[in-house]
């Protein structure tokens, strides 16, 4: 029986621990999504630069893309990982100066994401911290993205 040189086995070892390292990571990925989406959303509000904004429970600036239409997200893939999906269970909860005859839900492959007066809400994922508007006016993914005020409509301003 011929014996393989220790220095050929190490390249392949460490090339196992990296695929099972990237297994645990992405089954974490995917628990903490599944945990995620697995509670009643909250949209509550925010005054900011812009004006009183949308917002999720925890205070993070919520969009809409104009590239969404009949009220079905066209954010996917890419998409959808720069811009997470406000997702739900059942229906989503309204808080502050939330109108909740305007909040509704549309369904995705992955569940249910939360709407305003018919608009898919997305956090953007530079937002790091509550009342911050990073994304606001941004043209990604062909269209634009900007806040929502309580009235249901899109604010414009930079």
């Amino acid at each position: 029986m011929r014996r393989r040189p220790l220095l050929l086995l190490i390249p392949a070892a460490a090339l196992v621990l990296v695929l099972a390292l990237a297994g645990i990571a992405t089954a974490a990925g995917h628990s903490s999504a599944r945990k995620a989406a697995s509670k009643q959303a909250v949209v509550t509000t925010r005054k900011t630069k812009l004006g009183t904004i949308l917002v999720n429970g925890q205070g993070r600036s919520l969009y809409l893309f104009e590239k969404d239409k009949g009220g079905k997200s066209a954010c996917s893939g890419a998409c959808a990982k720069a811009w997470p999906p406000l997702m739900t269970t059942g229906k989503a909860k309204a808080a502050g100066g939330v109108n909740a005859k305007l909040l509704g839900t549309t369904k995705r492959s992955n569940g249910t994401q939360v709407t305003y007066n018919g608009h898919p809400l997305y956090t953007f994922f530079q937002d790091t911290k509550a009342g911050q508007t990073k994304g606001q006016g941004s043209n990604f993914f062909g269209a634009l993205w900007y806040v929502m005020g309580t009235n249901g409509k899109q604010i414009t301003k930079s």
